[in-house]
């Protein structure tokens, strides 16, 4: 038996072209090879099924990539190639009649192999395969009819080959889109899903699916970070990327889009496969104010982890100057990142305007007053509300010299090196304080007074 193409083999393992190839040509073929071709083709026309049994078997033995399709739907799949064959063998028939249909057939099967995840380098391999199959029934036949007219064929070897390149092309076009779509619907849905955790209004029934689709734990233990500019600062040019670095345990890894809600791509569900089990890179989300990141602790429920690993986070963070970062207090679960969204809200609002990075278990006092502004902007008039009738640059004097002494313990000494002036200086002014509003800084009531209605006035400007 003639083996006309035996020698094609070599390439089926090959890359198929970037793009479509452009309008064939017809070779220099005679009447009479074409003759030889359409008379081969007919036959093979009346033996599809068979053929389509046989390119199948060959699919499932020599296409791993195929196997798994075959496996869970093999009349699906037969159903497939014996449509992509019956109008690719008209197509060398009647090929105006049967162009369109073999396109819309070739886009069809690349869209739908991507939907179900078959590798591209398959899809190409199974129609390279089918074209080999079919360039070598066609010569079979030829030589059973009258073994001279073998000769024949090769005037039109070219168009059938070009043609087979032509329809993979058209397949890696439509699945590239196709894949392109898939990516975009992932990230969309993905990106709702994280909204809807932070937002706390995820149902307890989709928690399930969010972390499998997430790829986090469900139980696991998680924390929230906030980021925002500084007041009046510039704004971020691209907010879904606020503008830190951080600690290289929880930095992106290759490939990963801090898009808001977008986690490292190239698996469905976004984690990278090489991240850390223990701190996996962050999913970001981009709110109207700020950005937040859900970061992956240590520990689990009913394991408190490591207490100093969110302060270790706040010391790592690298932002630029003005950058306002909140750290919200560990919660069980990503069914609470709502509850943990909030708490880093309030740690945002504790940081100092000019930027900083507030980790709210260390500021739970200044939490308070955030927490209540009304109430804060209250109690600081109450407090400190004396002081303003003195000239502006001895209520400022006061205050420091306050301030200075609570964050030191209450030593007048370490205060007083402080500010570079004696201990003595710190006392008179400190007696001058309690004189002027009647509190008595010894007493523990008014000293926790003190302290929270100074902690309004410089977050609230109270």
């Amino acid at each position: 038996m003639p083996q006309v193409v035996r020698p094609r083999f070599a390439v089926l393992h090959g890359t198929h072209p970037a793009a479509p190839l452009p309008q064939r040509f017809r070779s220099l073929a005679d009447r009479a090879a074409v003759e030889v071709l359409h008379r081969a083709a007919r036959v093979l026309v009346a033996s599809l099924p068979v053929l389509t049994d046989r390119l199948v078997e060959a699919l499932y033995e020599q296409e791993p990539g195929y196997r798994a399709a075959i496996d869970s739907d093999r009349a699906e799949v037969w159903q497939e190639v014996h449509h992509s064959l019956r109008h690719n063998v008209g197509s060398l028939i009647q090929p105006r009649e049967f162009r369109d249909a073999a396109h819309r057939t070739s886009r069809w099967i690349g869209e739908i192999r991507a939907e179900q995840g078959v590798p591209l380098d398959a899809v190409l391999h199974a129609f390279r395969m089918g074209g080999a199959m079919v360039w070598q029934d066609l010569v079979d036949e030829t030589a059973r009819r009258d073994p001279d007219d073998v000769r024949l064929l090769v005037h039109v070897a070219a168009d059938v080959w070009n043609f087979v390149d032509e329809h993979c092309g058209i397949v890696a076009d439509a699945y590239r889109q196709a894949e392109r779509r898939l990516s975009w619907r992932r990230e969309n849905q993905q990106r709702l899903m994280v909204a809807a955790l932070l937002d706390g209004t995820a149902r307890i029934a989709d928690v399930g699916e969010a972390a499998a689709m997430l790829g986090l734990p469900e139980q696991g233990r998680y924390a929230v970070l906030a980021v925002a500019s500084a007041p009046g600062g510039p704004q971020q040019q691209d907010p879904a990327r606020p503008p830190l670095k951080l600690p290289a345990a929880l930095s992106p890894g290759e490939g990963l889009s801090t898009a808001p809600g977008a986690a490292p791509s190239p698996e469905p569900g976004g984690r990278p496969q090489d991240a850390p089990s223990t701190a996996p890179a962050p999913l970001w989300h981009t709110g109207p104010d700020a950005a937040f990141a859900i970061l992956r602790l240590t520990g689990g429920p009913g394991d408190p982890g490591d207490p100093g690993e969110l302060h270790a986070i706040a010391d790592a963070l690298d932002a630029p100057a003005g950058t306002r970062a909140g750290i919200g207090s560990a919660v069980d679960g990503l069914a609470a990142l709502g509850d943990a969204r909030r708490l880093a809200e309030t740690a945002l609002r504790a940081c100092p305007a000019a930027g900083g990075t507030v980790v709210l278990d260390e500021h739970l006092p200044d939490a308070l007053v955030v927490s209540s502004p009304a109430l804060g902007s209250a109690l600081a008039d109450r407090v400190l509300g004396p002081l303003d009738r003195l000239d502006p640059s001895d209520r400022d004097v006061i205050l420091e010299t306050l301030t200075a002494w609570l964050d030191a313990d209450g030593s007048a000494q370490r205060a007083g090196a402080r500010l570079y002036c004696h201990r003595n200086t710190v006392l008179n002014r400190l007696r001058r304080f309690e004189q002027l509003t009647g509190r008595c800084l010894t007493r523990p009531r008014d000293a926790v007074e003190v302290s929270l209605a100074l902690a309004a006035r410089r977050l609230l400007g109270a």
